[in-house]
C-alpha cells in the first residue's frame, strides 16, 4: 500500500522520480538486510544456535525430474536452496538491471559509461591485491581473492539516503553506475573461478536452453514467459553442470526485450524487463536478500577476540574492502578525469568523489555469497562474516562521516543529454 501511494503522488513530468523511487527502495531494503544479518548473528551466539544450524543444514527439500537425461532430482539443504535457488532471483533481477543501463541507462553509451566503468575496474583490483598480499603466505586462504571485490549496492544507498541533500544527485547517479558494473565483474568472476568440475549431459541441455532463448529473440517474442520457462529450465542444467546455478538467471535476464516488437520506444512504461525489475525489486529487496543474511551471517563467534582481527582472511578483507575500495576507485577516478578522459559529472566535488569511493568498501552481500563459494568450513566462515562486517561497518562510517562535512556543492538537475557533460 505504501508503494501504491507513492507511485500515486509521482510527478509525471520529473523524469528522476523514477530513480528517486529506486533510490528509496534500495534504501529501505538495506535496513531489512542489516536487521536480518543482526538477528542471526544474535541466535548464533546464543542457546538457540543448534536449531538454528539444524533447520539450515540438517532439513533436506527434494525435487523430482524424471524427464530429465541426468540425475532425476535434486536434493539440497534450505541453505543450499537459499544461496543456489533464491539468489538465482536475485541474480535474475540483477541481469535486468545491468541490460537496462547498457541499453537506455547511465551505460549506454561511451561518454557515460567510462567513467563508473573505470572505477569499477580500479575497485574489483585493488581489493582483490591487497587480499593477495596479506594472504600470500597462506596459499589455501588466497581462495577468497574475490571477496572484497564488491559493493554491496542496497547498503550503499541506504547511507546516501541518510544524507539527504548532502549527497549531490549525480552522485547517487555514479554511485549506482560503480555498483552495476560492479555487480558484472563479480559475475564473471563466480563464472570463471569459483564453478565446479563440468558435466557434460546437463551442459547440453543448458547450451539447448540458450539456443532456445536465441530463437525466441529472433522471433521477436515480446513476452517475457517463454524466457522465463527456458531460464528455468536452464537453471537446472546448469546447477547440475557444475557451473554455479545464480549464473543462469543473469543469463535468462539478458533475453527479455526491453520492449515488445508493437512499441517503438519504452517511454509509456510497457517494457518487459522493466515491468519485471517493478514486480520483482520488492520481493527481492525485502524477502530474498534479508533472507539470505539470515542463512548466511549466522556465524559462532566463540574463541573469537581482538586477535581474530589480525588473522591473515580477516585482515585482508577488511583492508580490501576499507583501503582497497577507495584506493582503487578514487584513484581511478581521479587518473580518468585530470587526463580528460571523462569529465567531472556537474555539481560534485572531489570530497563527494572520495566519499563514495569510501562507501563502495560496504560489501556484505556479494562478498559474503563469494565467500560461501571460496571456502565451506566453519572456521573460514567466522573470519569472512568478521572481515565483512567489520570492513563493511568501517566503510558506511568514514564514507558518511565524509560526505557529512562535504561542502555542499550546487545540483542543477540536469536534464537527460548532460547528466554527464
Amino acid at each position: 500500500m505504501a508503494l501504491h501511494t507513492a507511485q500515486q503522488n509521482n510527478n509525471p513530468n520529473d523524469i528522476f522520480q523514477p530513480l528517486r523511487n529506486f533510490f528509496k527502495l534500495e534504501a529501505s531494503g538495506g535496513i531489512v538486510l542489516v536487521v536480518a544479518a543482526v538477528v542471526a548473528l544474535v541466535i548464533a551466539n546464543s542457546s538457540l544456535y543448534p536449531y538454528y544450524d539444524y533447520v539450515l543444514h540438517k532439513i533436506y527439500f527434494r525435487i523430482g525430474f524424471d524427464s530429465l537425461a541426468f540425475d532425476h532430482e535434486i536434493r539440497k539443504s534450505l541453505l543450499h536452496w537459499i544461496n543456489d535457488g533464491f539468489m538465482a532471483i536475485f541474480f535474475f533481477l540483477v541481469g535486468l538491471e545491468i541490460k537496462r543501463e547498457l541499453t537506455t541507462g547511465e551505460l549506454s553509451t561511451r561518454a557515460r559509461a567510462l567513467l563508473p566503468f573505470l572505477a569499477a575496474i580500479g575497485g574489483m583490483a585493488v581489493p582483490a591485491l591487497f587480499y593477495i598480499v596479506v594472504n600470500q603466505g597462506n596459499p589455501a586462504d588466497l581462495a577468497g581473492w574475490a571477496i572484497p571485490a564488491a559493493t554491496d549496492i542496497a547498503f550503499a544507498l541506504g547511507v546516501l539516503a541518510l544524507l539527504g541533500s548532502r549527497a549531490p544527485v549525480r552522485l547517487k547517479i555514479l554511485l549506482m553506475a560503480i555498483a552495476v558494473i560492479d555487480d558484472l565483474g563479480a559475475i564473471l568472476i563466480i563464472a570463471l573461478f569459483y564453478s565446479g568440475e563440468l558435466m557434460m549431459t546437463p551442459l547440453m541441455f543448458a547450451v539447448a536452453a540458450l539456443v532456445g532463448m536465441v530463437l525466441l529473440k529472433l522471433r521477436g517474442t515480446g513476452s517475457a514467459a517463454p524466457y522465463i520457462l527456458l531460464g528455468m529450465i536452464l537453471w537446472v542444467a546448469v546447477l547440475k553442470s557444475g557451473i554455479h546455478a545464480t549464473l543462469a538467471g543473469v543469463a535468462t535476464a539478458m533475453f527479455i526485450p526491453m520492449r515488445t516488437s508493437k512499441d517503438k520506444d519504452i517511454a509509456d512504461g510497457h517494457s518487459p524487463c522493466e515491468d519485471l525489475i517493478h514486480a520483482l525489486h520488492p520481493w527481492v529487496a525485502f524477502g530474498i536478500l534479508p533472507l539470505f543474511a539470515f542463512a548466511n551471517a549466522g556465524v559462532p563467534f566463540t574463541g573469537m577476540g581482538l586477535h581474530s582481527l589480525g588473522e591473515p582472511v580477516t585482515l585482508g578483507i577488511i583492508l580490501g574492502l576499507v583501503v582497497g575500495k577507495q584506493i582503487g576507485i578514487f584513484g581511478m577516478l581521479w587518473l580518468v578525469i585530470k587526463t580528460g578522459i571523462s569529465p567531472m559529472p556537474k555539481g560534485v566535488t572531489w570530497i563527494h568523489l572520495y566519499g563514495v569511493s569510501i562507501l563502495c568498501g560496504i560489501g556484505f552481500t556479494m562478498s559474503l555469497f563469494i565467500g560461501g563459494l571460496a571456502f565451506d568450513d566453519l572456521h573460514h566462515q567466522a573470519s569472512i562474516r568478521l572481515g565483512v562486517l567489520g570492513g563493511s561497518i568501517i566503510s558506511a562510517i568514514m564514507g558518511f562521516l565524509v560526505l557529512y562535512f562535504a561542502p555542499k556543492a550546487q545540483d542543477p538537475e540536469p536534464t537527460p543529454k548532460e547528466q554527464w557533460k
